[in-house]
């Protein structure tokens, strides 16, 4: 299962580049159908395969000849890899919980359509220094709903509710601080945080924790590996929502296991 979720990924992956050139520029992702962007040659499917197309025509248009740049691939490789690790954390404990497994599934599908989105979203505002309410707003929507539906086939509405306050929770502290450092915190990072929070809230308090300060800790690594190596500015606006997506998956796959590191360590138990 964990393969097959894996190839499935790799065609998102290659869907994902089409949301990622086309949605910050307010195009369609549905029409016109792919192209090359330098001599508009139509994509055709045997050179839609992911990965393996960029490679057997050597990172190069069949028509042009123009370079095709190897994010193509790597984003495709890495959205497989995502939802590999995705479906291997989740497959494994929810196979043994006794929950049912329409409510299995439909956990799985709202984690794993979070995964998809993590990924454009990162790199779109690494490029453009954006979060798009075109993704951001239906990807609340569509976890909300399918967690939602979740807790419904399997009667657990407390879970539900814990993941409504953190949702509440997580939106109002980077709405606080977009509010008390207006440039610093942008408010499409207080719309993602209230769909982190949810996501992280039904795993679990822990993961909330841990999801949430991570952000920061990573975050502040890399920003100051980049000040010391003089490559940006103090203010040259660096993005911090691939930070809070990195953060969110640190926090959900490692959160539980963390804070009970943390506490053994402090002798707590």
């Amino acid at each position: 299962m964990v393969v097959v979720v894996a190839l499935f990924g790799s065609l998102i992956g290659s869907f994902l580049n089409v949301v990622v050139y086309r949605v910050p520029a307010g195009l369609s992702i549905l029409r016109p159908a792919s192209a090359c962007p330098s001599c508009h040659s139509a994509i055709r499917p045997y050179d839609n395969i992911p990965v393996l197309s960029w490679l057997l025509l050597r990172g190069r248009c069949r028509d042009c000849r123009t370079r095709i740049p190897v994010r193509y691939p790597l984003v495709e490789l890495g959205t497989a890899l995502l939802f590999a690790v995705v479906a291997f954390a989740f497959l494994g404990p929810l196979r043994v919980s006794g929950r049912p497994p329409a409510a299995a599934i439909l956990e799985l599908t709202a984690y794993l359509w979070l995964a998809a989105v993590s990924v454009a979203l990162a790199i779109i505002d690494v490029e453009k220094h954006r979060l798009p309410d075109a993704i951001v707003l239906p990807t609340a929507i569509a976890v909300v709903a399918l967690l939602g539906a979740s807790a419904a086939v399997a009667g657990d509405w407390a879970r539900l509710g814990q993941a409504a306050i953190g949702a509440a929770a997580l939106f109002l502290f980077y709405l606080i601080l977009a509010l008390v450092r207006p440039g610093g915190m942008g408010f499409g990072d207080v719309k993602l945080a209230a769909v982190l929070g949810f996501a992280l809230a039904w795993a679990g308090w822990a993961q909330l924790v841990v999801g949430a300060f991570a952000a920061f800790v990573l975050g502040g690594i890399f920003s100051v590996a980049l000040l010391a190596s003089k490559r940006v500015k103090r203010t040259g606006g660096i993005p911090f929502g691939p930070w809070m997506l990195s953060g969110a998956w640190f926090g959900i796959f490692f959160g539980a296991a963390t804070v009970a590191s943390y506490f053994a360590m402090i002798g707590v138990q």
